[in-house]
């Protein structure tokens, strides 16, 4: 709808929108003014008011009254039976919008729990990486890089394979010549070699 000086009106229409008078509404029903007025004071259907608190009935108000008509006339109900008939009619709906309302909530919950799982076992399989490419990675010790020069002669200080040089054994001699007859069996001197290395 554009109203004068091409200013747009954003007015949707529902079926809960009051937009008839009680007139046009009597029209519609097939009832008679009074007695739409007669269930609005009784409570059967209650239509919406206006601004000078004139009657103004949306489509479903007007579904409503063509409900109480065909259950006075063709089932034979009584007026508080109808209004008790209607009120568990609203409930139902209203209990049905609801459910409706849930479901979309449980769905989107679901969806969002699928997307959180997703995102948990993604940085679970990234932790997992790291720790395993860590786990190929050498560790150098610290103190085999900064050893420590060791003096000259130390056994830390010779070559892998090698340690201190080996003493000969000692070598048995015949003694010197020259020693009297007679005398006590010849005795050995017994001379050892040392090797310096």
């Amino acid at each position: 709808m554009t109203l004068e000086g091409g200013e747009a009106l954003n007015f949707e229409l529902t079926d809960d929108t009051p937009v008839y008078v009680i007139s046009v509404a009597a029209q519609l029903s097939g009832l008679h003014p009074q007695t739409l007025r007669a269930y609005d004071r009784l409570g059967l259907v209650s239509p919406g008011r206006a601004v000078g608190r004139g009657r103004r009935y949306s489509l479903r108000d007007i579904l409503a009254l063509r409900e109480v008509q065909r259950l006075s006339q063709v089932e034979g109900v009584n007026l508080s039976g109808i209004k008790r008939i209607l009120e568990l009619e609203r409930s139902e709906e209203h209990s049905r919008a609801r459910l409706a309302e849930l479901l979309a909530e449980i769905a989107q919950l679901r969806a969002e729990l699928e997307s959180t799982r997703a995102v948990a076992a993604r940085l679970a399989g990234l932790l997992r990486s790291r720790n395993e490419g860590a786990a190929l990675v050498p560790v150098r010790r610290a103190d085999a890089t900064t050893a420590r020069p060791q003096p000259a002669g130390s056994a830390e200080s010779q070559l892998p394979g090698t340690g201190p040089a080996p003493t000969r054994p000692p070598i048995a001699l015949p003694a010197a010549s020259g020693a009297s007859r007679g005398s006590s069996p010849r005795s050995k001197t017994v001379l050892q070699e040392t090797h310096d290395g």
